[in-house]
C-alpha cells in the first residue's frame, strides 16, 4: 500500500505534535469544576500547553487557586488576565467563556491532562532530538560530555512524565501487612541486597535500594577487600549482577584478589607463580565459579563523574545489576577541575546518592579517612574533603583495627586479624559493630564467632 504524502512531508515542515480539542477540555473541565484543577496540576505544567493562549489561561486558574483555593469561572479569570495584561493575547472574553461548552462535566479532567501532557513530552523529546544533533556538531566538546548531556536530556524527561501522588493508608496499611506476612512466611530477613556477612545483614536488612552506602578506612586496612568480598558473595553465591568501579587496580589484579580468596590460596603465591601443584585444582575450581558470576568491573582510572553515571546506566539497562561498589570516592573527578576539592566532592556525593535513587539500586562508595583517625576509633567526622558525605550517605561504616596486630619486620603474616566494622550511620537501623577477621594471607575477611555490639534502632 503506498504511503501518504504526508509521510514524506520533510520533519522541519511537520506540526508539532499537539491537541488542540484536549487542551480545550482540560481548560473548560477546571472552569466547571475547581477540585478539577488540583488533579490537573499533577499532569500540567503552562508550558505543557502548545496554545500560547490556553498557557496564559491556565495560568491565571492556576493563580486563583494557589490564592486560598478561589474558584476559576469567566469572571475570576478575566480579571487576572486583565490585571496581567494577556487577557486578548488569551483570546478574549469571547474565547474563555467557549470554553466551558466544550465539555458537559469535569469528570474525565485526568484524561485531558494527560493527553496534553503526552503531546508536551513528545515535543520535548523533538527538542532534545535537535540539541542532540547541534551538539554532536560541535567538534569543540569532548564525546563524552555530549554524551552525558544526551542522556541527561532524556532522563530529564523521564522525571516529567513522573506523576506525584498521595494514598491513604487505606492502601497503604494493607500492602505493608501483606509484606509482613510475605516476609513472615519465607522468613528472609533480608529485604535489600545481602553483603553475605550475616551480623552486618541483620543490622542493616541487607544493602536497600536507593540508598548511598559509604565504607571509610586508613589506607592498607582492607575496604578494597571487604567490598570484593561482598561483591563476591553477591555475585558468585547469590548470583545477582554487580559493578564494580575500580578506579585504584586493575581488573586483572581484582580478578587475582578473587581467585585468591575463592580458593584459599596464598594470595603472593599467585603474584610471584610460586604456586603448588597441589593448588591447581583449587585455583581453576575457584576460577570456574567466578567466571559465570555476572560481575561487571569497570576499570578506569582519574575515572571523571560524568563517565562513572554514564557507564552506571548502561550497566542497569544491559546488565539489569542491582549493586555498584565504586573503589574509591577520592579518586573521582569532576569536569571542572579547577573548582575547590571540597565543592568537587560535595558534588560527587550528591551525584552518587541522585544515581542511587535514580537506578533504584545500592551504591557503596568507598572512601579514605583524615591521618587524624590513625590509630583511633573513626567516627563520622573522619570522612575527607567534606562533610556533604556525611549528610548524603543512608549508611556510614568505618573498618579499624589496631596497628599492633599487623606484621612487623622479620615476622610471619598471622592467620587472622581482629577488625571492627562499625556501623556509624543508618538512617533506618540500629548503630552499632560487627566484628570481623582479615585473613592477609587469602585478601579475605570473614565473621568472628562471638555476637557483635549492636545499639538498638529507635525511630525518632
Amino acid at each position: 500500500m503506498p504511503k501518504s504524502a504526508a509521510s514524506y512531508q520533510p520533519l522541519k515542515d511537520k506540526i508539532p505534535p499537539h491537541n488542540d480539542d484536549a487542551e480545550r477540555a482540560a481548560l473548560g473541565a477546571m472552569l466547571l469544576d475547581s477540585e478539577a484543577v488540583p488533579a490537573a496540576q499533577q499532569y500540567l505544567r503552562p508550558e505543557d500547553f502548545y496554545s500560547s493562549a490556553n498557557s496564559r489561561i491556565y495560568k491565571a486558574i492556576r493563580a486563583l487557586y494557589d490564592d486560598g483555593g478561589k474558584k476559576a469561572d469567566l469572571i475570576t479569570v478575566r480579571d487576572v488576565l486583565q490585571q496581567t495584561g494577556d487577557l486578548e493575547a488569551a483570546g478574549g472574553e469571547a474565547y474563555i467563556a467557549s470554553l466551558t461548552n466544550v465539555v458537559p462535566t469535569s469528570a474525565n479532567i485526568e484524561y485531558y491532562a494527560q493527553i496534553v501532557q503526552d503531546c508536551a513530552l513528545r515535543r520535548a523529546l523533538i527538542q532534545a532530538a535537535s540539541k542532540i544533533s547541534a551538539y554532536s556538531y560541535d567538534i569543540s566538546e569532548d564525546s563524552s560530555l555530549l554524551l552525558e548531556k544526551a542522556q541527561q536530556l532524556v532522563f530529564d524527561l523521564t522525571d516529567r512524565k513522573r506523576v506525584l501522588n498521595f494514598r491513604s493508608v487505606h492502601e497503604t496499611v494493607p500492602e505493608a501487612i501483606e509484606r509482613i506476612e510475605k516476609l513472615y512466611h519465607t522468613k528472609d530477613a533480608f529485604t535489600g541486597v545481602p553483603s553475605g556477612f550475616e551480623e552486618l545483614d541483620r543490622m542493616t536488612s541487607g544493602f536497600q535500594n536507593a540508598e548511598m552506602i559509604v565504607i571509610g578506612a586508613r589506607p592498607s586496612i582492607g575496604k578494597t577487600a571487604f567490598a570484593l568480598n561482598m561483591a563476591a558473595n553477591i555475585a558468585i553465591h547469590e548470583r545477582r549482577p554487580v559493578a564494580f568501579f575500580t578506579l585504584e587496580m586493575t581488573d586483572v589484579a581484582l580478578a587475582t584478589r578473587l581467585i585468591s580468596s575463592e580458593s584459599h590460596v596464598d594470595s603472593n603465591s599467585l603474584k610471584t607463580g610460586f604456586v603448588k601443584a597441589s593448588d591447581f585444582e583449587k585455583i581453576l575450581e575457584a576460577a570456574g565459579r567466578i567466571y559465570d558470576a555476572p560481575l561487571y568491573t569497570v576499570d578506569m582510572p582519574n575515572m571523571k563523574l560524568l563517565d562513572l553515571r554514564t557507564q552506571a546506566r548502561r550497566l542497569r539497562s544491559m546488565k539489569q545489576i542491582e549493586i555498584i561498589f565504586i573503589d574509591y570516592l577520592g579518586l573521582i573527578s569532576t569536569e571542572d577541575s579547577g573548582m575547590p576539592r571540597f565543592e568537587q566532592v560535595s558534588e560527587i556525593s550528591r551525584s552518587l546518592k541522585g544515581l542511587a535513587r535514580e537506578l533504584n539500586i545500592p551504591v557503596v562508595a568507598l572512601s579514605q579517612i583524615g591521618r587524624p583517625a590513625e590509630g583511633q576509633r573513626p567516627n563520622l567526622a573522619s570522612l575527607r574533603d567534606s562533610g556533604a558525605v556525611e549528610q548524603d550517605a543512608d549508611v556510614v561504616m568505618f573498618l579499624h583495627r589496631e596497628r599492633r596486630q599487623e606484621t612487623r619486620p622479620g615476622e610471619s603474616a598471622p592467620d587472622a586479624i581482629e577488625t571492627e566494622l562499625i556501623i556509624a550511620k543508618q538512617r533506618n537501623g540500629p548503630v552499632g559493630t560487627v566484628n570481623l577477621e582479615f585473613r592477609p594471607k587469602f585478601t579475605e575477611f570473614r565473621p568472628k564467632e562471638y555476637r557483635s555490639n549492636v545499639v538498638e534502632f529507635h525511630p525518632k
